[in-house]
Formats: C-alpha cells, sequence, structure tokens
C-alpha cells in the first residue's frame, strides 16, 4: 500500500538535513505543537522540543516556519566548534530551503511520474497496446521505440533504512536521495541518458532500460558477438552481462555496500520489457539465493537452478532452446549424449553402445563443451545438458 507523504513533514525532513549537512551542526524541526518531527539525530525525532533544549548544553537559533498552512520550528545548534550564527542568515537560509522544497513539492514531480510509468510497465499493470503505452512515455520523455533489455540492480543495503523497512516520512525522503544517488551513478557511466532509462520501484531495486542493439552495445563487445543466436532474446546477452558486470564494479565503488545485478533478455515490443523483467527478477532472485550477492547473474549462467527455479514454462523452453542450439545442426552429438545419459554417464557403457571407440566418445564430449560451454563430464553441468533436453523433449511431446 502506497504511504501518503505530508508535505510539510517532506519539507521539515530536508531543511533537517540539509542545513545540518551545510551548516555542520545538529538541526531539527518542531510542528505546532512542539514535537521534533525531523532532526539530523533522528534519535531526537517525536520527543518534545523543550525536552530537547533543556538537555542541551549550548545555545541555539530558533527560526520560525510556515508551509502547506501548517506552521513550526526550526532549532539550530551551535555548531561543535562554537562558531558563531547570526540569526538573520539563518532565516534566510531557512526560507531558501523551505522555498525549493516547497516548489519541488507543488510542480508535478516528473520524476515520480516516471517512476510510477516504468514500474506499472514492468510488472505487467498496463493494457497489451504498444501504441498506446508509446503515446504515454512520449509525455514524459522516455524513447521506448529502441529495443532495450532490462537491467535490475538491487541495491537494497544501500537505500533502504538499516532494518530493510520504512517506518517514517523521514525514511521515504532518504531513500528518494539514496536511489537518486544509485541513477545519477548509472547514467554517468553510461554517459548517455537517452541510452540509459533508469528508475527506483521500490524495495532498494532500480531497473534499468538499456538500449540494447549492436550498436548500443559495441563498447562491451567481444570477438565472437557476431555468433549467430539461437533465439533474438538471447541476442547480444554477452555484451549486456559485461556491461553489468563493468557497471556493478562501478556501483560497488561509489556506494560502498553490497549491490547484485540480474540481466534480463531482450523481448520485442514495448510490453516485452516486462518479459525481460521477469527474466532479470528470477536471475536476480535465484543468483542470490544460491550464490550470494555483489554478482552479475542472468538465467544462462545459474545453471540447474534456472530449470528448477523458474515457475514459467515459456521460459524455461526458451532457455533449454538456447543452451542446446549449438547441437542442432548435428544429430550425432544429440544421440550421443542421450545414450550417455541412459549409461548412467559411463563412458565405457556408452562407447559400447554406440559401438564407438571411447576416445571417439571423448571427441564428441569435447565437442559438446566446446560448442555449448558445459561439460556432460561435470555434474553440474550433466544435470544441466540433461533437464534441457528432457524440457525440450517434453515440449515437443506435449506439442
Amino acid at each position: 500500500m502506497a504511504v501518503m507523504i505530508n508535505p510539510f513533514e517532506s519539507v521539515a525532513d530536508t531543511i533537517a538535513d540539509r542545513a545540518a549537512e551545510l551548516l555542520a551542526t545538529r538541526v531539527c524541526v518542531a510542528d505546532a505543537q512542539g514535537t521534533i518531527i525531523a532532526s539530523s539525530d533522528r534519535g531526537l525525532v517525536g520527543r518534545h522540543r523543550d525536552d530537547v533544549l533543556s538537555g542541551s548544553t549550548g545555545p541555539h537559533l530558533s527560526v520560525p516556519l510556515r508551509a502547506f498552512q501548517q506552521s513550526g520550528e526550526v532549532i539550530v545548534s551551535e555548531a561543535a566548534a562554537g562558531e558563531g550564527l547570526s540569526p538573520r542568515l539563518a532565516g534566510v537560509f531557512v526560507d531558501l530551503v523551505v522555498g525549493q522544497a516547497v516548489a519541488a513539492l507543488r510542480l508535478p514531480n516528473h520524476r515520480e511520474l516516471t517512476s510510477r510509468f516504468i514500474h506499472n510497465l514492468l510488472l505487467g499493470h498496463m493494457d497489451d497496446d504498444d501504441d498506446e503505452i508509446l503515446r504515454e512515455s512520449d509525455l514524459l520523455g522516455i524513447d521506448l521505440r529502441v529495443p532495450r533489455a532490462l537491467i535490475l540492480i538491487d541495491a537494497a543495503d544501500y537505500i533502504l533504512p538499516a532494518d530493510g523497512v520504512e517506518h517514517r516520512e523521514a525514511d521515504s525522503a532518504r531513500i528518494r536521495r539514496q536511489s537518486q544517488l544509485v541513477i545519477a551513478s548509472v547514467v554517468n557511466f553510461f554517459s548517455l541518458p537517452t541510452d540509459t532509462i533508469c528508475a527506483y520501484i521500490g524495495g532498494g531495486e532500480i531497473a534499468i532500460l538499456k538500449a540494447s542493439s549492436t550498436h548500443d552495445l559495441e563498447a562491451w563487445a567481444d570477438a565472437d558477438s557476431g555468433t549467430q543466436q539461437s533465439n533474438a532474446s538471447w541476442a547480444n546477452l554477452s555484451a549486456l552481462k559485461r556491461a553489468g558486470a563493468a557497471l556493478l564494479g562501478r556501483l560497488r565503488q561509489d556506494t560502498r555496500a553490497s549491490v547484485s545485478v540480474g540481466i534480463g533478455r531482450y523481448h520485442p515490443g514495448v510490453v516485452g520489457l516486462a518479459r525481460s523483467y521477469e527474466d532479470a527478477r528470477a536471475a536476480l532472485l535465484l543468483g542470490r539465493r544460491f550464490h550470494g550477492p555483489n554478482q552479475v547473474y542472468c538465467l544462462d549462467g545459474l545453471g540447474a537452478a534456472a530449470f528448477i527455479g523458474i515457475s514459467d514454462e515459456r521460459t524455461k523452453l526458451d532457455l533449454a532452446t538456447h543452451l542446446l542450439s549449438p547441437l542442432d545442426q548435428d544429430r550425432e552429438l544429440l544421440d550421443t549424449l542421450e545414450v550417455f545419459f541412459t549409461e548412467n554417464c559411463s563412458a565405457n557403457c556408452t562407447a559400447a553402445r554406440l559401438c564407438i571407440h571411447r576416445n571417439t566418445l571423448s571427441y564428441r564430449l569435447d565437442k559438446v563443451s566446446l560448442l555449448t560451454g558445459l561439460d556432460p563430464r561435470h555434474f553440474d553441468d550433466a544435470v544441466q545438458i540433461r533437464l534441457a533436453l528432457l524440457t525440450r523433449s517434453l515440449q515437443s511431446h506435449a506439442g
């Protein structure tokens, strides 16, 4: 459920944080009843101003505050270094901060509108009408006409309060600031804002709608980037993962916090962004659970966990097809794998059943490993290949 923001309290929180940072002292804001509603010292929130002042040993300045038909008081403590502060200058400073905060709240908040639009788009809360979605995105200045894939950032350790739960309006204001710092870091990393559309979608997660054509990912392409992909949704995925890994390094450096990244495949059409988000979120959740934070995760790198942890049958079939597609032009390799698994991965039994030499079998298994990146003689890889074969087989029989 969305929390209704009290604009007066939002202004108070902004004043407390900005004034304390610039004046290097403690700043509190009290409402008309004298209750501290915002403070640079979070432990004072909820206490009465008289109690706070009676426990203070140094002098303070009191500046009247009025905004959104509510009154209050800004209480500025003397700086720790004993530097004096002119009451007149303090009043002017508070008035400036109040003016900026009120203006920001009264104007249509483009950033929040954009975040809400992207949130609804990714979670499938919009009609499946590309034209209507494009009209709304144009009004917001969002270019969704270029191919885009989803990069999902989990920066909850940096964005959310220490306990991971939003308790007060002060927490909401801090979440907004921290999420915007992450977004600024992302935009600076990718250089071109039009190339990268970012939005905070809640839960400490930032969604990046990354332009994902070959040209857009040229900086992260490798020598074999021109290799034909089995499906358009997997195209340029290697470059996306490299971009995600480089971005993760930058974010960890900028935030000094735990950060994880999930990569989604490209899916055609504007509504395909919701499927890309599902890919990225599934990869992120499974990856963190099995391998921990501070890594980049994608469905094709999760091994057997992807087949077990994903409920969407279409996604599992896509993954199986992607993993096995390098073998589709060599039926002999697929037949060899079927026998190899039927014989419990026994090289001797497999070679005997196929009437081939063990060296020939070894050559074929090496070729499977070269083409797919998965070695059927290694347990985890063997399980993944076997599940892919079963998934595709079940689908063909169902069809």
